[in-house]
């Protein structure tokens, strides 16, 4: 099992930038912190299922609808495959693996300050040109599979029960003492290799809204987020987590105020840690809500797309 460092004394080797990950698995290594789930901390998810209650986390592809960001709306047809009415196919055009639910992958956002993807890769690799590659590619994560254990925190509801004006569609930073003290009332501890799970509330107020969202600008709309800091870095790092993901759209507060210091370049490109957005948490907080346990076995199953940049996460947490 590897020991990893802390975050003050990231990096492991003075040729790559401050606070980096890089190399901490291997100069060729694609999959970052998902190296984490290792098949002990796997088997050791599965001792979470007592129930056998399935949640499964993908929200409906159409949603959000208008999408963010100038993202495509998915256009759905069905097919006669036999002009007999018995046989049918169907096809998704204009289909946006980041429009609704989605892991960003590695290769989504770089590690702004050095202007590298994750492990010291150039945007060369990445775009179609004589020195593209396969590296980061989300084929990697999906031929790996995702599962260990999970734990959620619902500061949506804690924030909610102790402040009546909450309002998660509006931009927030998120300290990570108050997901601490989510955890602590909650009774959850976190072990490494954890997924971590963020309930801020943005899709049930989203959903209560009519998804009519404040911010007019959708190509920067605002959000609830964890706050972008030195200290929410060293606080996800020295946990190790091996990825995190919430039901907001970019599990930072948005917009992003500097994307040298933002998670999205520090997780991908500095941690090389996948990042969750928009995922379906409502009826597995509800369970959470009612009886207290917060700790669960997570799968994803990522599209096995060659190159891919981002998938939706078909993911499920079993109780």
């Amino acid at each position: 099992m590897t020991i990893l460092p802390a975050y003050q004394d990231l990096p492991i080797d003075p040729k790559y930038p401050p606070k980096t990950a890089w190399g901490i698995w291997g100069e060729d290594d694609n999959l970052g912190t998902l190296n984490l789930l290792t098949e002990e901390r796997v088997l050791k998810a599965t001792q979470n299922v007592k129930k056998g209650k399935v949640f499964p986390l993908n929200w409906d592809l159409e949603k959000p609808n208008p999408p963010l960001f100038g993202r495509t709306v998915i256009d759905h047809h069905i097919r006669d495959r036999g002009n007999d009415a018995k046989k049918f196919d169907d096809v998704y055009d204009n289909f946006n693996t980041q429009t609704s639910s989605q892991w960003d992958g590695l290769r989504h956002v770089c590690h702004h300050k050095s202007n590298r993807f994750y492990n010291n890769i150039s945007a060369d690799h990445i775009l179609p040109g004589p020195n593209a590659s396969d590296r980061l590619g989300i084929h990697h994560m999906a031929r790996r599979g995702i599962a260990g254990r999970a734990v959620l925190l619902d500061y949506g509801r804690w924030r909610s029960a102790r402040d009546s004006n909450y309002n998660p569609l509006v931009r927030e930073e998120v300290p990570v003492e108050d997901l601490e003290q989510v955890a602590k009332e909650q009774g959850v501890t976190f072990q490494e290799g954890d997924i971590l799970l963020v309930r801020y509330g943005w899709m049930e107020a989203y959903e209560k809204s009519g998804g009519a969202l404040p911010s007019e600008n959708l190509a920067r709309p605002d959000s609830v987020g964890i706050e972008a800091s030195e200290k929410t870095f060293e606080w996800i790092w020295n946990h190790h987590f091996a990825c995190v993901g919430g039901d907001v759209f970019a599990f930072e507060a948005f917009p992003v105020k500097d994307w040298d210091l933002s998670c999205h370049a520090q997780f991908l490109g500095g941690f090389g840690m996948p990042i969750g957005e928009m995922f379906y948490l409502e009826k597995l907080a509800e369970e959470c809500a009612q009886d207290g346990v917060y700790e669960f076995l997570f799968t994803s199953a990522p599209l096995n797309k060659y190159k891919g940049v981002a998938t939706p996460p078909n993911a499920i947490c079993i109780k």
